[in-house]
C-alpha cells in the first residue's frame, strides 16, 4: 500500500453547517482527510489515503464523501488545473524559474486556459519535464496528476454530454 496526497473540492448544498459536516465525515471514514470550510456552501478535503493505486484512493475517497454528505455535490479532484506558481512550488523552484522553463519553450504542454492566469493539467506538465528537461518527480505525485485529470475530465463530460464535432 502507498499513501496518496490529494484534495476533493465540493459544493455543498444550503443551510449545512460545518460542524455537521465534520462529524458526517468521521463517520464515514474520512478521518485521513484535512477539512477544509472556509468559503461558505464550499468544502475542501485534502487527503493523506493509503491503496493500492492513486485512482483507488480517490475513488474510494469520493465514495466515502458521497455516502457521509450524498446531496454535495463534487467540484473538481487535484491536483490537476495548476498554475506556474503551483508548480514551482511541487517543484520547490521559483515562479520565474519555471516561467522560464515552460513558457514559449519548444514541445512543452500546451495550457488548458491562457490568460491573465495561464492554467495546465499538472500531469502534462510533469510527463513533459521528466521527458523533455530530465527531471526527477515522485512517481505518485505523477500517478495522483493522472488520476485527478483523467477523472475530472471524465466528471465533465458525463455532466455535458459528448462534445460536438464542428463543420
Amino acid at each position: 500500500m502507498t499513501e496518496y496526497a490529494f484534495v476533493l473540492k465540493y459544493r455543498l448544498p444550503h443551510g449545512l453547517d460545518s460542524a455537521s459536516v465534520v462529524e458526517a465525515l468521521g463517520a464515514a471514514d474520512c478521518t485521513d482527510a484535512l477539512v477544509g470550510t472556509g468559503l461558505a456552501g464550499r468544502l475542501a478535503l485534502e487527503f493523506d489515503r493509503e491503496a493500492e493505486d492513486s485512482a483507488s484512493a480517490i475513488t474510494s475517497a469520493i465514495d466515502d464523501v458521497a455516502r457521509a454528505l450524498p446531496q454535495a455535490e463534487l467540484i473538481e479532484v487535484g491536483p490537476d488545473l495548476v498554475g506556474l506558481t503551483e508548480i514551482a512550488e511541487l517543484l520547490d523552484v521559483s515562479r520565474q524559474n519555471m516561467r522560464k522553463l515552460i513558457v514559449g519553450a519548444s514541445g512543452s504542454p500546451l495550457p488548458v486556459h491562457d490568460g491573465s492566469t495561464t492554467l495546465w493539467h499538472l500531469a502534462d506538465v510533469l510527463d513533459w519535464l521528466v521527458a523533455a528537461k530530465g527531471y526527477r518527480i515522485e512517481r505518485e505525485l505523477r500517478d495522483t496528476a493522472r488520476a485527478a485529470r483523467s477523472i475530472n475530465l471524465d466528471r465533465l463530460v458525463s455532466r455535458h454530454g459528448r462534445a460536438v464535432a464542428i463543420a
